[in-house]
């Protein structure tokens, strides 16, 4: 080989050598990402190759202008982000919200569909002095009136179980028996429940059990550390390997999203690559 020929293809050999390889998953459960498990200077575009390069599936939570960049390589955008379901304190619960709401939910349902979204998160909202009572029939009537279109179009909606006790106070589903009350008397298979697992064992803990009483109910994870919301290793209280193995054994088909907060002077991509070991069951 000529030395103006070996030089270039010795450079392209080191640089390969310090790029990280793609790592294989099992795949029985099929993992994806939140922004906040990556550090906050690294650029989206970024965190997408990085996710992809990890194994990840999808990225919830991220808006129509950025579907072509995860698109790019090769992820899902796996929740629509909250504005069509409203926001955490102010949502399903109000009536006087619902004819707003209802037609951003059916433009959201199309567009989601038309993009391959699956999911479009939203919220029960804030007491406000509200009965739980009566924010549940309101959530009931407002979902009975979006559910036909999320059935046509496969999209399922999912509503988000919530802590008020250490970050979101008076937010109404902030126990998972008020949930499945909604969900069974809505009765669709497009209506489904957000578990946050952080949020519910703030809230109700016994998680385990929860998740095989409900099942049926539940249409998307979310996981956490807690407490602090960091890394879900053995750092924090739960046993996640026993929880992702308890999911996959249910022949659960949907998305887990890993949705924390990297705990001080840890690396954020060695976590996320932790974080999806546990869950690679």
């Amino acid at each position: 080989m000529r030395r103006r020929d070996f030089l270039p293809a010795l450079a392209a050999c080191a640089a390969a050598a310090q790029t990280p390889s793609a790592v294989e998953r099992k795949g029985r459960l099929k993992q994806c990402v939140t922004r906040g498990v990556f550090a906050r200077n690294m650029s989206f575009e970024d965190t997408c190759r990085e996710a992809a390069r990890l194994g990840c599936k999808g990225y919830d939570l991220i808006g129509p202008a950025d579907w072509p960049t995860l698109k790019k390589y090769g992820l899902k955008p796996t929740m629509y982000p909250s504005g069509p379901g409203g926001t955490i304190p102010d949502a399903l619960n109000r009536k006087e919200n619902h004819d707003a709401l209802e037609k951003k939910m059916h433009a959201a349902i199309d567009e989601a569909q038309a993009n391959g979204v699956p999911n479009i998160i939203t919220f029960s909202g804030n007491r406000k002095g509200m009965a739980d009572a009566e924010g549940a029939d309101n959530c009931v009537a407002f979902l009975n009136r979006v559910k036909a279109h999320a059935e046509e179009r496969s999209i399922t909606i999912c509503m988000e179980y919530l802590n008020s006790k250490v970050n979101h106070k008076d937010y109404m589903f902030d126990h998972i028996a008020w949930g499945v009350d909604v969900m069974k008397r809505v009765n669709s298979p497009r209506i489904k429940i957000l578990y946050d697992i952080y949020h519910a064992q703030i809230m109700d803990g016994d998680i385990v059990r929860n998740i095989r009483d409900n099942f049926q109910w539940i249409g998307h994870f979310h996981t956490g550390g807690n407490p602090g919301r960091h890394e879900i290793d053995e750092t924090q209280e739960l046993n996640y390997r026993f929880i992702a193995q308890a999911i996959a054994d249910l022949g659960y088909t949907g998305y887990v999203a890993h949705e924390y907060s990297p705990a001080q002077g840890r690396d954020a991509i060695a976590s996320l690559n932790q974080a999806m070991q546990i869950f690679d069951v």
